[in-house]
């Protein structure tokens, strides 16, 4: 009877604390469906800090210019305490430890000796930056190099096109000067001057449309088209390898503190001399 009576108990205890922990799991899926709720709100209610579609606009645009300035490497104070301390600091503990008995003997001295290793391993990452760099200087000038080349080749094939299509009617003199001068100049002024030419030509194939049946003709148009789109290959190439070095140079501390005792500096990106932009947009938007 009293083990019936104890066991009645335990049930009905059981089944008080059976609710109310249901009670309390009730509760706990409410605040965390609030929690939720308000979590979602909260990000539905912030604003992009950059947003394309509500943020100011300027209607008039931006013109934009490449800035030619060229920044030099420079060092403080604290790359010249940092790379004595690679050398001093360690052995300046074991130094101390040893002279105050706090270790063995032995292991002070290997921790004097072995306290330079840092300095050691650090000049071993600035030599290997060192060649880094020059490494990179190597890929800029090759990308420099590619832009000269293909667009030496882009003033053969147009000078072959004006020389086609003189034989079958006159061309504007402005056409071939502008062809005759991309032979000089930096690569930036003879790309510019190159597609002042095109534009001319492209006027004459408008205004004489027969000459675009003539086969030499067209496929001397369709290298300029390929060579075209090598020379923007091309400077896509440069100005990512410039922009690559004018980050690398100041990548601390390895690399700024070599660039710095090289004397390097940043790099200017391929840009379009202001006289050659205006002289384009003369042609293509009169």
């Amino acid at each position: 009877m009293i083990v019936q009576t104890a066991i009645l108990e335990l049930s009905q205890a059981l089944d008080v604390t059976n609710r109310f922990s249901s009670r309390l799991s009730i509760k706990r899926c409410r605040l965390d469906c609030t929690h939720e709720r308000l979590q979602i709100e909260r990000w539905f209610s912030m604003g992009n800090a950059l947003d394309e579609l509500t943020g100011p606009t300027n209607p008039a645009g931006q013109d934009i210019r490449v800035i030619h300035k060229q920044l030099p490497v420079t060092t403080g104070a604290e790359s010249v305490i940092f790379e004595i301390a690679l050398w001093v600091v360690v052995p300046i503990i074991a130094g101390v430890l040893l002279a105050l008995r706090a270790v063995d003997t032995t292991y002070g001295v290997i921790g004097i000796v072995g306290g330079v290793l840092p300095g050691v391993i650090f000049q071993i990452m600035k030599i290997n930056g060192l060649a880094y760099l020059r490494q990179l200087e190597q890929r800029i000038q090759g990308a420099a190099s590619n832009i000269d080349n293909y667009i030496e080749q882009r003033v053969v094939i147009l000078r072959n096109v004006v020389g086609l299509v003189e034989k079958s009617i006159k061309v504007d003199q402005a056409v071939i000067d502008s062809i005759t001068s991309a032979r000089a100049g930096s690569s930036a002024e003879r790309y510019a001057k190159l597609d002042v030419a095109m534009s001319g030509i492209n006027v004459i194939f408008e205004a004489y449309p027969d000459l675009k049946s003539q086969d030499v003709i067209m496929d001397a148009m369709r290298q300029n088209s390929y060579l075209q789109k090598e020379i923007t290959a091309a400077r896509t190439l440069y100005n990512e390898t410039v922009g690559l070095w004018n980050r690398e140079i100041f990548a601390w501390p390895t690399l700024q503190i070599v660039a710095a005792k090289q004397g390097y500096s940043t790099r200017i990106p391929f840009s379009v001399p202001d006289s050659i932009r205006e002289e384009a947009r003369g042609v293509f938007f009169k």
